[in-house]
């Protein structure tokens, strides 16, 4: 446990680029990324991929755009981009939100992965590049995944990542004209140093075959690596 009688807090988050093997994480830059993220998440389709937003529907890109600024005016997200390195597409997003720089806390939120983000390891390592930086380089002490409780996805991506499910915050909100419970789900600095080495052993060439698929399960090297931790 970290000795926080002198803790000071932590800087607060700017846009960044975080390089991978896979993938390239960017700050969102309307006039060089709208149109290419647009696509990469399906254009039109994207309202029923993140249907679980609490935001209208998007009648066009000019609604996509105008909503991403105003995340960013009104209430401070940063939100990335998600690069291909193999292929230079965009292919998904994500947002470090609601930061309390003063506690050490933030948020990954805004999360869509486009279609070409399936069945590969772009999306892992994409959000273990984010977390990296929030731990490692800002030395924050928690950072924050929530989702509409009815969003299985979310839900079961944030419990591989190593999020642990905390609760479920009951009419938190009200989304699209209905009530939504939200789940929370967190990691702490504490945790990050078997988080990292499982995201690694992960990511690491060797865990994959030659058409691509993983021999390992992240769950199952990280739950490999809490057992040694704790002997």
């Amino acid at each position: 446990m970290r000795d926080l009688s002198n803790f000071k807090g932590c800087p607060a988050p700017q846009p960044v680029t975080l390089k991978g093997r896979f993938v390239t994480v960017e700050p969102y830059v309307r006039e060089q990324h709208l149109q290419a993220l647009w696509d990469g998440l399906g254009g039109v389709a994207i309202n029923p991929l993140l249907r679980y937003f609490s935001q209208p529907d998007f009648a066009g890109i000019e609604d996509f755009s105008n909503w991403l600024h105003s995340v960013y005016a009104k209430s401070g997200w940063l939100t990335h981009i998600f690069r291909d390195n193999n292929t230079g597409k965009i292919v998904g997003m994500a947002n470090y939100m609601r930061a309390d720089p003063a506690n050490g806390v933030i948020e990954v939120g805004g999360v869509a992965h486009g279609p070409d983000m399936k069945r590969s390891p772009l999306s892992t390592e994409a959000h273990y590049l984010m977390a990296k930086h929030i731990f490692e380089v800002l030395g924050y002490r928690r950072y924050e995944w929530k989702c509409d409780n009815l969003n299985e996805a979310s839900k079961t991506t944030a419990a591989r990542y190593g999020f642990t499910f905390e609760g479920v915050f009951r009419q938190h909100m009200i989304s699209k004209g209905r009530n939504r419970d939200t789940a929370w789900f967190s990691m702490i600095d504490s945790e990050w140093p078997v988080l990292n080495a499982a995201f690694e052993a992960w990511l690491s060439p060797g865990n994959f075959d030659a058409d691509g698929k993983q021999k390992r399960r992240l769950e199952d090297i990280r739950a490999e690596l809490s057992k040694e931790s704790a002997a």
